[in-house]
C-alpha cells in the first residue's frame, strides 16, 4: 500500500471514530480516484468496510467495483438487488461483468442479461461459456474490425465515426465477411500508409493469435514472450475471430499466480482477504493445520520407533532437528525452483534427469560441506566423536533426499493434476522430517546401542 492511500486510510480510521461521516462521504464520492477508494475498502476490517461502502453513492458503486478484488466485490454484488447490479454493470468491461457474474447465482444472473441490450448479452453470454482461466474467459469483445478490401482512406473514416478506440487499441483486426480472422493492421502502419492504399496490401497476416481454449497461464507467457500490448481471440475450429485480450487482463493474470504461488505454499487461498471474518479465515486455515497435525503425527511416529535408544543418548535428542531442519530447508530451495521451472514451461521429460542429477550433485556437495561443520561442532559440543560421525551421515542422506523429493515430487504432482504449489510443500516437510528422523536414529541404533 502506498504512503498516500495509508495516509487516507488513517484519515478515514480518525473520522469515523469522531462520527464525522460528511468528510469521508466527500473522499469517496470525488475528492479521491475510484482505484484509491477501492484500495481503502480492501484496507479496512469487514465492519469499518460495510459503512464506507454505505457511504458511496450509487453512481459511484460501478467505478468502484471494477477496482476491487473479485473475492470482496462479489461480496458487495451479492447483497444488491437486480436493479442496482444492473445499474453497476453498465460501468464494467464484459470481460471483467462477465467474471464476477461467474460467482453469482443463476437466477441474478439471468435477470441482470436480460436487463441488458441484445448486443452487450451476448458479448457477455459467449464470454460465460468460457472458463475465466481461459483466453476465452480473459477476452474483450470490445473489437474494432475492418474488411481487406477497403482503402486507408475509408479507414480513417471509419474510425473518425467513432468518439473513442476501446483501450489499448494498437491494431486493427481485418475479417472476412464470415468473422474469420485475416490478419492485423497496425496503427501506426496505418498511419503512415498511403490513403490509395488497400488493407489486404499493408496488412500483417503472420500476426500472433491466441485459440480461445489456451489457459491463462500459457497467454501471460506469450504475451511476455513476443512483447504484445494486445491479441486477437479465435475460435480454434471455425477460426472466427471472438475478441481480444490486452495487457491489462494479463498484467492481472500474472499477479494472480503470483499470489497464489505465495499463498498455496503456505496452506492459503489465493482469494484469501487480509480482512476477512474470523470463522471464515478459521476455516479455511483448519484444513492445513489439521493435514500438518497428520504428518507431524508421522515423524513423532518414527521417532517412538527409536525411543529406547534416545532414553540411552539424550544427545541424539538434543541434535536430532539440525538434521531435519537442514533437510527441510535444502528441500524448499529445490522445490521452489522447480515449481517456478514448471510455471514457465521450462521442464519436462527432455530435461528433467538433467535437473535431477544436478541437484543430487549439489546436495552432495552441499551436504559433505554441512556434515564436516555440524560434526565438528557436535565433537567439540559433546566430545564424542561417533555421534559426530552419525549426525554428519544423516545430514548427508537427508540432503540427497531432500534434493530428489524437491526436484521429482512437483512433476509428479503436475502430471497427476494437483498444483504442486498447494501440496509439494506439505509432502516436502513429511518427507526430509521422517527421513532425517530416520537416518540419524537409525544409524545411532546402529553404531551407539
Amino acid at each position: 500500500m502506498s504512503e498516500k492511500t495509508l495516509s487516507h486510510l488513517q484519515t478515514v480510521t480518525e473520522s469515523l471514530e469522531s462520527g464525522a461521516t460528511m468528510q469521508i462521504r466527500y473522499l469517496l464520492n470525488g475528492a479521491l480516484p475510484a482505484q484509491d477508494v477501492a484500495r481503502l475498502l480492501e484496507s479496512s476490517p469487514p465492519k469499518e468496510r460495510k459503512l464506507l461502502w454505505e457511504l458511496i453513492d450509487s453512481k459511484n458503486e460501478g467505478e468502484v467495483l471494477q477496482y476491487l478484488s473479485e473475492d470482496i466485490g462479489v461480496q458487495f454484488m451479492k447483497e444488491m438487488d437486480t436493479e442496482r447490479l444492473v445499474a453497476v454493470s453498465e460501468h464494467f468491461e464484459s470481460d471483467d461483468l462477465a467474471d464476477l457474474l461467474q460467482h453469482l447465482p443463476e437466477t441474478v444472473v439471468k435477470e441482470v442479461l436480460s436487463s441488458m441490450t441484445a448486443q452487450d448479452r451476448t458479448r457477455v453470454e459467449a464470454l460465460l461459456s468460457y472458463s475465466e482461466d481461459s483466453a476465452g474467459g480473459l477476452m474483450n469483445t470490445d473489437t474494432i474490425t475492418i474488411r481487406p478490401n477497403i482503402t486507408v482512406d475509408i479507414v480513417f473514416r471509419y474510425l473518425r465515426r467513432h468518439s473513442s478506440l476501446p483501450d489499448m487499441t494498437d491494431n486493427l483486426l481485418v475479417v472476412s465477411r464470415s468473422d474469420r480472422l485475416l490478419g492485423t493492421l497496425t496503427l501506426t502502419k496505418l498511419l503512415v500508409s498511403d490513403p490509395e492504399d488497400t488493407v489486404r496490401d499493408i496488412m500483417d497476416t503472420d500476426c500472433t493469435v491466441i485459440n480461445a481454449d489456451t489457459p491463462a497461464s500459457e497467454v501471460a507467457q506469450l504475451f511476455e514472450k513476443m512483447d504484445l500490448v494486445s491479441a486477437p481471440v479465435i475460435d480454434g475450429d471455425s477460426k472466427k475471430l471472438l475478441g481480444r485480450i490486452t495487457i491489462d487482463d494479463v498484467v492481472d493474470v500474472i499477479r494472480d499466480e503470483a499470489e497464489h504461488s505465495m499463498l498455496s505454499m503456505a496452506g492459503l487461498d489465493d482469494d484469501e482477504d487480509t480482512f476477512s471474518p474470523i470463522l471464515k479465515t478459521t476455516k479455511r486455515r483448519a484444513v492445513w493445520l489439521g493435514i500438518n497435525l497428520i504428518t507431524a503425527f508421522i515423524a513423532s511416529y518414527v521417532i517412538g520407533l527409536f525411543q529406547n535408544t534416545l532414553d540411552q543418548v539424550v544427545a541424539l535428542a538434543i541434535l536430532m532437528p539440525i538434521v531435519a531442519s537442514m533437510g527441510g530447508i535444502a528441500g524448499s530451495q529445490v522445490l521452489t525452483l522447480v515449481i517456478r521451472g514448471i510455471a514457465l514451461n521450462q521442464i519436462g521429460s527432455t530435461n528433467a534427469k538433467w535437473l535431477l542429477n544436478r541437484e543430487l550433485i549439489v546436495g552432495m556437495i552441499n551436504g559433505l560441506l554441512w556434515a564436516s561443520v555440524i560434526a565438528a561442532l557436535t565433537a567439540i559440543w559433546f566430545d564424542n566423536i561417533k555421534i559426530a560421525y552419525i549426525i554428519a551421515g544423516a545430514t548427508i542422506i537427508n540432503l540427497l533426499f531432500a534434493a530428489t523429493t524437491g526436484t521429482l515430487l512437483p512433476i509428479f504432482l503436475k502430471k497427476i493434476g494437483i498444483d504442486p504449489a498447494l501440496a509439494g510443500s506439505v509432502i516436502l516437510t513429511t518427507v526430509t522430517d521422517v527421513v532425517g528422523f530416520l537416518s540419524f536414529l537409525g544409524l545411532a541404533t546402529i553404531f551407539l546401542v
